[in-house]
Formats: structure tokens, C-alpha cells, sequence
């Protein structure tokens, strides 16, 4: 099931990098699993974009940040998932925002990552 674009755009929904995830928020970062392992967000949970379409019952429950690497998949996918009644937002300019906002990209193994 493929994700349809919209023509409008939710543009109220969209946080600046937050830098620190606001209590009773996930951060969902949908990039695929090779741009997560290069690096991501601490404390970020990950869910592949191509994974959700079909499986919406996996997204975290509560309100959901959603990140990918230039906050376009996310852009798309956040209009889409409020369609279906969910409560999202969309952080601007994605990891590349985040990054050149200063905030740390690790691996998993806690060391630094990289964006790719």
C-alpha cells in the first residue's frame, strides 16, 4: 500500500529540530534501516517508512514526532497519518535540521553517527 500525497500540507504540525523530545512525545524516525544504522537521534524509536503503510498498529501510541533525513518522507507521511486520526508532527528540515541545529547523531553502539 503506497502512501498518497496530499496537495495541502499540515504546516501547523511542524516543530524546528527540538533538540530534547517533549515529555509524552516519541520521536519516530521513518528513514530506512541502513540511513538509521549510519545514525540517528538518541532516544529516537525507529520505524521504516516502508513498514508503516501496511502494519499502523506498530506506530507508538500517544503523540508521535515523526523525523527522516530532510523532512520530506516525514512531511508526506504526517499528512497522511493525520487523515487517519493520528496525532502527528513533523520536525522541519529532518535530520539535517538537527544536526546543523547542533544536536548529537549516534549509532546504536552510542558512538557518533553520520547522516546519509
Amino acid at each position: 500500500m503506497a502512501i498518497p500525497s496530499y496537495p495541502g500540507h499540515f504546516s501547523a504540525r511542524v516543530f524546528d529540530p527540538p533538540g530534547v523530545v517533549p515529555e509524552g512525545y516519541v520521536l519516530l524516525d521513518i528513514r530506512e534501516a541502513n540511513e538509521w544504522a549510519a545514525g540517528h537521534a538518541p532516544g529516537a524509536v525507529h520505524l521504516p517508512l516502508s513498514r508503516i503503510p501496511g502494519h499502523l498498529d506498530e506506530l507508538p501510541k500517544g503523540d508521535i514526532i515523526l523525523i527522516c533525513r530532510s523532512g520530506n518522507r516525514s512531511a508526506t507521511l504526517m499528512d497522511w497519518l493525520i487523515t487517519q486520526g493520528h496525532r502527528v508532527w513533523n520536525v522541519r528540515d529532518g535530520m539535517i535540521g538537527w544536526k546543523v541545529a547542533g544536536y548529537p547523531v549516534v549509532r546504536d553502539d552510542g558512538q557518533p553517527g553520520q547522516i546519509i
